[in-house]
């Protein structure tokens, strides 16, 4: 009922811009699906570039900024690397034609577009979440309609416009990319449930508006990132990472590190390169004023203090802290749903909490997955093996990083093999399908041709081993 209700929200003028985009986007598909390899990787590159380029991106980035009042312009920067990471990603793979052959199992992969994609962009990412997006979807030959958030939709806007043209350049179907500019909730839902994937990178009321479209979709779950930092780390890079992950975007990033649980013997070691780093230790009074600027009596995050830089964090709570504070510590109370401090931060504040004995850091590493972030992405510092095999074992998360920023490391780096994406799925902990990085292979659809093998059936014998009784089978 509650999506019945929501399609009749939508205006004619709406319904109008969302029947005509879908009339478009099919034409282009139909063009698209002649081109072969090499057509494709072009118009990858092409629209990678468009956007990619220092000085364009420079101009997204202030605009998006400007726009939706969230984000750090030194740090959002950056993010055009990841721009250059899905374009090499996908250049390395194939998708046009057989894309793989596995000889001995007599099968024969084949790629073919999924469609339409429906594509929802959230506000901390207006230009990157359309650009690698329209790369991954174009090397597919697919087509994608975006629904850009409201409070950043003109950037959104210009960002498929800038490879619109890019594609116009190239001979090739503008219509691949299109970008809705009438955009609110009724009208996304009505473009998820029209199109044949959604791709929902956002807050959870969408991602969960995703899943009940009726259509595929990819989403991903909320994020609580957690670090472990054990008696072996080297505690200027555990401090340096955590800074860099941190402060990327002012915390505004599912994966900035929130909690650090640290190995009681290099507590105060740590803490002290955290303050080399930049971060500033709140005294108890000053952390209760932060959770009261931060969340409401019941839990519920309040939005004016996500992702702003430590100064005004500090400002909106009633104190100041010095100008060349990166982030803001506060010293962990308790993990718990009751524990404010515990859940995720999404701004420039993080937790840290003491443990003694490495099953105790476990214990509290579920703790704060049960509070939320199950799923996403967890993280440790240090060099013995155990230990981080421990916690591979007992995470309830989708990825793990080893001795490395988490914010710019789980969604692909160009110094670990993780697939570059702006999507990170979350598994059936976080309420997703997938657990693992959205890329390439979740934009195609695949044929398997199987043609004979020899036979390859194992004896009852070998099967069921200590079960088999072939009295049984007499």
């Amino acid at each position: 009922m509650a999506e019945v209700q929501s399609r009749n929200d939508i205006t004619e003028e709406q319904q109008a811009e969302l029947d005509q985009a879908f009339e478009r986007a099919r034409k282009a598909l139909a063009i698209v699906e002649t081109y072969d390899q090499a057509r494709v990787d072009r118009l990858c590159q092409a629209v990678a570039w468009a956007v990619a380029n220092k000085r364009t991106f420079t101009r997204l980035v202030a605009e998006g900024i400007e726009e939706s009042g969230l984000g750090d312009p030194e740090s959002r920067m950056g993010k055009r690397m990841k721009i250059r990471g899905v374009l090499r990603d996908a250049l390395r793979q194939k998708s046009v034609g057989v894309i793989e052959s596995i000889p001995d199992k007599g099968i024969v992969k084949y790629g073919k577009p999924v469609g339409v994609i429906a594509c929802i962009v959230p506000t901390t990412n207006p230009d990157l979440t359309p650009a690698g997006n329209a790369i991954y979807a174009l090397k597919a030959r697919d087509a994608v309609i975006f629904s850009p958030h409201p409070r950043s939709k003109k950037t959104s806007f210009e960002t498929v416009r800038l490879m619109r043209e890019a594609l116009e350049r190239e001979g090739a179907p503008p219509d691949l990319l299109q970008c809705l500019t009438r955009v609110n909730i009724p009208m996304s839902q009505a473009l998820m449930a029209r199109a044949d994937l959604v791709i929902a990178t956002g807050g959870q009321p969408m991602v969960r508006a995703a899943y009940s479209s009726g259509t595929p979709a990819y989403g991903v779950g909320a994020g609580n990132s957690t670090m472990v930092i054990d008696e072996t780390a080297d505690l200027a890079e555990a401090a340096r990472n955590t800074r860099l992950s941190k402060t990327s975007d002012f915390g505004s990033g599912c994966s900035a590190d929130g909690n650090l649980i640290i190995e009681n013997s290099v507590y105060d070691g740590l803490l002290a390169r955290l303050q080399e780093e930049g971060g500033y230790l709140a005294s108890e009074e000053q952390k209760a004023a932060l959770r009261r600027v931060m969340w409401d009596d019941e839990g519920h995050r309040l939005p004016g203090t996500v992702a702003i830089a430590p100064q005004a964090l500090a400002r909106a709570a009633g104190f100041t802290i010095p100008d060349d504070r990166k982030f803001i510590m506060v010293r962990g109370d308790g993990i718990g749903k009751q524990h404010f401090f515990s859940r995720e931060k999404l701004t420039t504040l993080l937790a840290l909490y003491r443990y003694e004995g490495f099953e105790q850091a476990l214990d509290m590493m579920r703790a704060v997955y049960e509070v939320g972030g199950k799923g996403h992405s967890c993280g440790i510092y240090s060099f013995d093996q155990d230990h981080i095999h421990r916690l591979a074992m007992a995470a309830p998360v989708s990825r793990i990083m080893v001795r490395q920023p988490q914010s710019k490391a789980n969604a692909g780096a160009f110094n670990n093999g993780m697939p570059m994406t702006s999507s990170l799925g979350c598994g059936t902990w976080g309420g997703n399908i997938v657990s693992e990085n959205v890329h390439l292979k979740h934009y195609l659809n695949t044929t398997w041709v199987s043609v004979p093998i020899p036979e390859d059936r194992p004896s009852d014998a070998e099967l069921f081993g200590p079960f088999y009784d072939a009295a049984l089978e007499a």
